[in-house]
């Protein structure tokens, strides 16, 4: 029989509700709801003595503001976040991997230079916004409208689109790592594999030079690039560059799909708009799905750094060694100063949603969005945009607003993205194509044609964590061997496109 709560480890002392709870009704065992507890909130299951912490998957994720009564409910009037101690316990919890002897394999493209793309986009990328709508004007012309389906580019059926990747930011800005993040950024998305060919459009009196953006990511012979002012103003650039377009896209289209190993797997692993069952279906089942990836020698990204704090402790047990796990703690104190500096704090909960859907504290978030990285060890910890080089499970530090996050993923590599949400996050990736997972029936019903996965059948009880892994892991493949995800069928993934923006403006 199907409990009205889930109690997720035996030391915790709340459950989640599977659904809304009316005070009086049965939570577990013989507790009763003392009042209302919305569908994926937490009830006390026992009694919680004031500061006493409060323990959800075996783990800390705040403590009790005042004394708390079982059946009662447990979020922000009754519970906050205080500084605990964590055992960092470097390595201890790492393992061998166990590499499957057969491989999986997707239908691929594989490049000149040996690495394989999922999809197969021209990209123009503008230096600076002042480049923006000039990039925007070109990549209309070969835009495809997913209400009408008209296509410019139905002739040239082997390639994706012509994308546009565009940012507020190049000039106005200082040197030094401000720049220098932008440009890796920026260089990562001009390697991509999922790019056949990239043009560069620049102003011409930005901080970010073409010239110097082509240097220090050592893009000649990789990229086309022009400046507006030399080329005589938008008309010329735009009438320059869609013939630049035209030229390539015959090219473009003479790939073909191969079949491959899904080692050459990147996948990007992203969760927003997260809710109560974040951290009990999607999350977990993403993870079971990353675990297959790193066992087909594959790689995953973890990123988020402000949402991994107070859950840190468990990837450094899972490191390979002392060095990559001090990484990640360096991470944490740069992103602890940082916080201070803006007068905030790491351990504030900053999402109205994920407060609706009953996520009370940061660590309480950032111990359900862990799950995703799955069980593997922590083989390596990088900076934003930094090249991933696999395979295993990579830490990436980024934000947590998934935009930036996952731009910084893709400018490492992924080739692919599986983002899970909650309360119902819409969002794109281009050039990789982004997989979307329901945590829960309710909202994969209610927004079907955004929705790749329901993984909501875990809290039905009708599949195992372990089943809907390999569900997503099957669909990963798919994917990337071309079948369509519900982003792409609208067309997301260029506006998403967001640089982290460090520094000032000037």
């Amino acid at each position: 029989m199907t409990t009205l709560a889930i109690r997720l480890h035996k030391d915790d002392n709340v459950a989640v509700a599977r659904k809304s709870l009316r005070p009086g009704g049965s939570v577990l065992d013989d507790i009763v709801a003392l009042n209302l507890i919305p569908a994926g909130h937490k009830v006390a299951i026992r009694g919680i003595a004031a500061g006493e912490p409060v323990m959800r998957y075996g783990q800390i994720i705040g403590f009790a503001s005042r004394p708390i009564t079982p059946g009662e409910h447990v979020h922000l009037p009754n519970m906050a976040l205080d500084a605990f101690e964590k055992d960092y316990a470097y390595g201890r919890d790492a393992k061998p991997t166990e590499i499957l002897a057969r491989q999986a394999t997707f239908q691929g493209i594989r490049r000149p230079d040996g690495r394989v793309a999922t999809r197969n986009y021209v990209g123009i990328i503008s230096s600076v916004n002042c480049s923006a709508h000039v990039a925007e004007l070109v990549a209309d012309v070969f835009k495809r409208n997913p209400f009408t389906g008209a296509d410019p580019l139905t002739d040239l059926p082997d390639v994706d689109g012509v994308v546009a990747l565009t940012h507020k930011t190049g000039c106005g800005m200082t040197g030094g790592e401000p720049l220098s993040i932008l440009r890796r950024t920026l260089g990562g998305y001009a390697r991509h594999a999922n790019f056949s060919h990239v043009v560069v459009l620049g102003l011409g009196c930005e901080v970010n030079q073409i010239g110097g953006l082509i240097e220090e990511q050592r893009l000649a012979g990789r990229v086309r690039s022009m400046d507006i002012q030399k080329m005589g103003g938008t008309r010329r650039t735009v009438e320059a560059a869609v013939a630049f377009v035209r030229d390539v896209l015959v090219e473009a289209n003479k790939v073909h799909r191969e079949t491959v190993a899904a080692s050459e797997l990147v996948i990007g692993l992203q969760c927003g708009g997260s809710d109560g069952y974040s951290g009990i279906s999607a999350n977990p089942a993403l993870g079971a799905a990353s675990d297959l990836v790193v066992r087909n020698g594959g790689t995953v990204i973890l990123s988020e750094t402000p949402e991994t704090y107070g859950a840190e402790h468990l990837l450094t047990r899972r490191a390979v060694s002392r060095e990559v796990g001090e990484k990640l703690v360096a991470l944490m104190d740069w992103w602890d100063a940082y916080f201070k500096r803006e007068g905030a704090e790491m351990n504030d909960n900053r999402s109205p949603g994920n407060k609706a859907g009953g996520l009370t504290t940061i660590v309480e978030k950032s111990l359900g969005a862990m799950a995703k990285a799955g069980s593997t060890n922590l083989v390596n910890v990088v900076h934003y945009a930094e090249p991933v080089v696999g395979p295993g499970l990579i830490f990436m530090d980024t934000p947590g607003y998934d935009p930036v996050s996952a731009t910084g993923q893709v400018a490492g590599g992924a080739n692919l993205i599986c983002f899970t949400t909650g309360r119902g996050s819409v969002f794109g990736c281009k050039p990789a194509p982004s997989i979307k997972l329901a945590t829960n029936s309710s909202l994969y019903q209610r927004m079907a044609e955004d929705m790749d996965v329901n993984c909501g059948t875990i809290l039905d009880g009708s599949e195992t964590v372990e089943q809907c892994g390999a569900r997503i892991f099957d669909l990963i493949l798919r994917v990337a061997s071309g079948e369509r995800t519900k982003s792409e069928a609208f067309d997301f993934g260029a506006a998403e496109f967001a640089p982290w923006v460090l520094g000032a403006t000037v």
